[in-house]
C-alpha cells in the first residue's frame, strides 16, 4: 500500500469528527440568532438574500444577474456584496474607475453587465452597507444581498437558496469532509429554493424525486434552472482579437481552458462535447494570477499543437485577466470567455420565479 492510499484511508477518520464539530457550532450559532441572543436587524426596504448552503459552485452570480436583469429596469435595485478578496475595506460603491481589486471580481462582473440599470456596492458589514445605501440613495426599492444565507445579522424579506443539481445538499457532508457550510436541515430557513445547473431535458420523475428528498415545508417554493452558454467573446476586444468561433474548430484544433472558479466541471463538460482537443488549466476560486502564472500559461499555449488554438476562460476569470498587468500583448488576441446566463425551467408546477419573488417582497 502506497503512502497516498494510506492517507486516503485515514483522512475520513480525521475529517469526520471535525465536520461533526463544525456542524454543532453552526447549529448553535443559528440557535442564538433564532432566539434573539445574537442581534438581527430588519429594514423597511425589501431585502432579498441569494445564497447557498455549500462552498461555491452553485451558480450564485448568474442567478443574481438574472434577478437584476429582470427587475432593475422597473425598480431601483442595489446589489450588495461582501466583495470577497478585494483590497479595500468598508463601504465602496462601484463606479467607472472600479477594478476587481477595489470591489472584488464577482461584483465587478455584475457592475460591468448591469451597472447602467442597477447600483452595485460592497461592504463586509451588511447592516452598515444597507444603511449607507439608504442614506445615499433613499429612493432604493430593492436590495439584493449576494451570498448572504449565512449572514444572519440581517433579516431578509425573502431568502433564496441555491442548490447544485450535481451536488445536492442531502448527499453532501459538513466542512471539511464535505462542502456544506451548515447542516442541510437549515434549508428550512429558505423561502424559495432553486435547483441550479439542471441538465437539459430533465424528466418529471427527476423533479419529483428531488422534491421528495429535499422535504421542503409547505411555505417553501421549489424552482429549477439551467445554465445557458453564450458565444465566444474576446477578453481584450481592443487588441484585434483572432477571428474564430467554436463552430469553426475541428479535431485538428486545440482549446486551452483556463479556470479559477470553485466548480469548473460544468464548464469543462460543455467544451468536451466539441470535436476539438481540450486541455485544462485549473486554479483555485477567485485566483489572483501572478506574473509567473501568466508566463507559464503563455509558455503552455505556445507549445500547444493544433492548426488553430485559442484560450477560453470563464466570465469571472475574464474580469480578473482583463485587469491583469502581466498579460502579454502577443497573447491577448487569442483569449476569449464564454458569457453564461440562467434560464428557469418548468418544474413541478406552473410558476414564475420573478413574479413569486416580487409577491414575496410585497412589491
Amino acid at each position: 500500500m502506497t503512502l497516498e492510499d494510506s492517507t486516503r484511508k485515514i483522512l475520513p477518520y480525521i475529517l469526520k469528527p471535525l465536520s461533526w464539530t463544525y456542524g454543532v457550532v453552526a447549529d448553535v450559532r443559528n440557535w442564538l440568532f433564532d432566539h434573539n441572543v445574537l442581534p438581527v436587524e430588519e429594514f423597511d426596504v425589501p431585502v432579498v438574500s441569494i445564497g447557498n448552503l455549500t462552498v461555491g459552485g452553485t451558480g450564485k452570480t448568474p442567478h443574481v444577474e438574472y434577478v437584476v436583469g429582470m427587475l432593475a429596469a422597473s425598480c431601483n435595485t442595489v446589489v450588495l456584496s461582501r466583495g470577497y478578496k478585494r483590497k479595500t475595506r468598508g463601504f465602496v460603491l462601484a463606479n467607472p474607475n472600479s477594478t476587481p481589486e477595489s470591489i472584488g471580481d464577482e461584483p465587478m462582473q455584475i457592475y460591468l453587465k448591469h451597472g447602467k440599470t442597477a447600483r452595485v456596492a460592497v461592504c463586509e458589514n451588511r447592516r452598515k452597507g444597507i444603511k449607507e445605501i439608504m442614506r445615499q440613495f433613499p429612493d432604493t426599492e430593492l436590495i439584493l444581498l449576494d451570498d448572504a444565507f449565512q449572514h444572519r445579522y440581517v433579516k431578509p424579506k425573502v431568502n433564496v437558496l441555491l442548490m447544485d443539481y450535481n451536488r445536492p445538499v442531502y448527499e453532501d457532508r459538513m466542512l471539511p469532509y464535505g462542502r456544506l457550510r451548515e447542516p442541510a436541515h437549515n434549508i428550512n430557513r429558505a423561502d424559495m429554493v432553486v435547483v441550479t445547473k439542471c441538465p437539459a431535458g430533465l424528466q418529471p420523475l427527476s423533479y419529483r424525486l428531488i422534491s421528495k428528498k429535499l422535504g421542503l415545508m409547505p411555505y417553501q417554493k421549489l424552482y429549477f434552472s439551467n445554465i445557458v452558454y453564450g458565444a465566444l467573446t474576446p477578453v481584450f476586444p481592443d487588441d484585434r482579437p483572432y477571428d474564430v468561433d467554436l463552430s469553426m474548430l475541428t479535431k485538428r484544433d486545440t482549446v486551452m481552458l483556463l479556470t479559477g472558479i470553485a466548480n469548473p466541471r460544468g464548464f469543462v463538460r460543455h467544451f468536451r462535447s466539441y470535436p476539438f482537443k481540450v486541455t485544462v488549466n485549473h486554479y483555485p476560486d477567485h485566483y489572483d494570477f501572478t506574473r509567473e502564472d501568466i508566463e507559464g500559461i503563455n509558455e503552455k499555449f505556445q507549445n500547444l499543437k493544433g492548426e488553430r488554438k485559442i484560450i477560453v476562460t470563464t466570465e469571472k476569470d475574464a474580469v480578473r485577466l482583463a485587469y491583469n498587468p502581466y498579460f502579454p500583448a502577443s497573447l491577448k488576441p487569442f483569449v476569449f470567455y464564454i458569457p453564461i446566463s440562467v434560464r428557469m425551467v418548468q418544474g413541478l408546477e406552473e410558476s414564475d420565479f420573478v413574479t413569486d419573488l416580487l409577491k414575496a417582497t410585497g412589491m
